[in-house]
C-alpha cells in the first residue's frame, strides 16, 4: 500500500521528486565536486529560482546551512554582539532562545502559553536587542503569526534587525523581504524535499551588522556571513554541501514557478479550510488552536483527546501516516500537514476515516 505522509516534516515528497532524483542519478549529480562549474551552474540556477518563487529581492543573499537549527546558531552568531529578543510561544521559538542562552548572549523573550498567539500592541522590544527572533509558524502548537502584525514590529523598531523562522510556512506564505532582514526555512516541510538542507536568506543590512559584531568578537569559522559571502561570489560553498539537495531544491523551485505561486497558495488555503471546517463540526475532535486569526494554513492541529495513538494507527492503516502532538500533548494532539506536496482528493480521503 502506497503511504500518503501528513507528517510536519520530513513530509510528502513534492510530487515531481521521483523523477528528478532519477535524472540526477543519470548525471552522476550526487557525485560531482562542488568547486566544479556543473555545480556552480546548480548553484546559481537553484538560487535565482528560489528568489523567483518567494519573492527574494537582489538585495538578499541565499546561503546554505546543513538545517535550519545550524541556520538559527549562525544568525545568532552573526548578528548578535550581546543581546537577542524573543517571541516565544512553542518548542522550536523556545529553541531559538535557548541558542541565545547556550553561546553565551542575554537574550529576553516575551512567552505565550503553549498554543496561544501574542497581542502584538503591548510587546515592547527592550533598548538593547540588537535582534528580534521570530517564529512565524510554530510547527509543534499550529500557531501562525499575523504577517501585518510582524510588520507592525519593523514600522515600531526600524533599527533592529528581524529573523524570521519560515520553516513550516515556506513557500506558502507572501512575504515582504523589505520588512525583515533574515529569514530560514529546510526542504524537509513546504518543498515536499528529503531532509538534510537549510536555506539561509539575508539582508544587505544584516550583512553588514555581521561585520560589525565580527569586529568584536568571532562569529564562527567557515560558517560565518563573510566565509559565506566570499564563497557566493564564486557560485560555492565554504564546504562541501548537499550537492544533491541543492539540484532538487532548484528542480522542484522550477515546477513551483511553472504551477504558479499563487495557483499553489490557493490551493493551500482550500484544504486548509477543508480540514478546518470538518473538525469545527466534529462531534468529538477539535481544532487545538481556538483564535482563527492564529490558525496555521500548513501545520494543523487537533485535540483528539486522548486518542493520538489510536487515531494515528487507524489511519496508518489506511496507508495515512500523521504526526502525533508535540511533547506534553503527543498523546492528545494530531497533526496534519498542509504543503503543496498534498492533494486535496489524499485530504478528504484523510478525513472519511473520522
Amino acid at each position: 500500500m502506497k503511504k500518503v505522509f501528513f507528517t510536519v516534516g520530513p513530509s510528502q515528497l513534492y510530487p515531481t521528486v521521483y523523477g528528478h532524483i532519477d535524472e540526477a542519478l543519470k548525471e552522476n549529480i550526487p557525485s560531482i565536486s562542488h568547486r566544479s562549474e556543473k555545480f556552480m551552474d546548480i548553484y546559481q540556477n537553484t538560487t535565482v529560482l528560489v528568489k523567483k518563487v518567494l519573492s527574494i529581492p537582489s538585495s538578499f543573499h541565499v546561503f546554505f546551512t546543513a538545517s535550519s537549527l545550524e541556520s538559527m546558531e549562525r544568525i545568532l552568531q552573526n548578528c548578535v554582539y550581546r543581546h537577542s529578543f524573543h517571541l516565544v510561544n512553542g518548542a522550536f521559538s523556545k529553541t531559538f532562545y535557548k541558542f541565545a542562552l547556550q553561546l553565551g548572549l542575554k537574550p529576553e523573550k516575551i512567552e505565550a502559553p503553549f498554543g496561544q498567539g501574542f497581542d502584538f500592541d503591548k510587546i515592547k522590544i527592550p533598548k538593547e536587542a540588537e535582534l528580534i527572533c521570530i517564529t512565524h509558524n510554530e510547527t509543534s502548537t499550529g500557531v501562525s503569526l499575523p504577517m501585518n502584525k510582524i510588520y507592525q514590529l519593523r514600522s515600531c523598531y526600524p533599527n533592529k534587525l528581524i529573523a524570521l523562522d519560515i520553516v513550516s510556512s515556506a513557500p506558502y506564505e507572501k512575504i515582504d523581504f523589505s520588512k525583515i532582514d533574515i529569514a530560514f526555512f529546510s526542504l524537509q516541510k513546504g518543498f515536499g524535499l528529503p531532509a538534510g538542507l537549510g536555506v539561509l536568506i539575508v539582508s544587505d543590512k544584516a550583512v553588514t551588522r555581521a561585520s560589525k559584531v565580527a569586529d568584536r568578537k568571532s562569529t564562527g569559522s567557515y560558517h560565518s556571513f563573510s566565509s559565506y559571502l566570499e564563497y557566493e561570489k564564486k557560485s560555492q560553498t565554504p564546504e562541501t554541501p548537499n550537492v544533491l539537495a541543492v539540484y532538487l531544491l532548484g528542480k522542484v523551485a522550477s515546477d513551483m514557478l511553472k504551477k504558479g505561486i499563487k495557483t499553489i497558495r490557493e490551493e493551500t488555503v482550500e484544504k486548509a479550510d477543508h480540514i478546518y471546517k470538518f473538525f469545527d463540526q466534529h462531534n468529538r475532535f477539535r481544532p487545538f488552536i481556538k483564535d482563527k486569526d492564529f490558525r496555521s494554513k500548513t501545520t494543523i492541529v487537533v485535540d483528539v483527546g486522548n486518542k493520538s495513538k489510536q487515531v494515528r494507527k487507524k489511519l496508518q492503516n489506511k496507508g495515512l501516516v500523521v504526526g502525533s502532538g508535540y511533547g506534553d500533548y503527543k498523546d492528545s494532539h494530531i497533526r496534519i500537514a498542509n504543503f503543496p506536496a498534498h492533494q486535496l482528493d489524499d485530504i478528504k480521503r484523510l478525513l472519511k476515516q473520522f
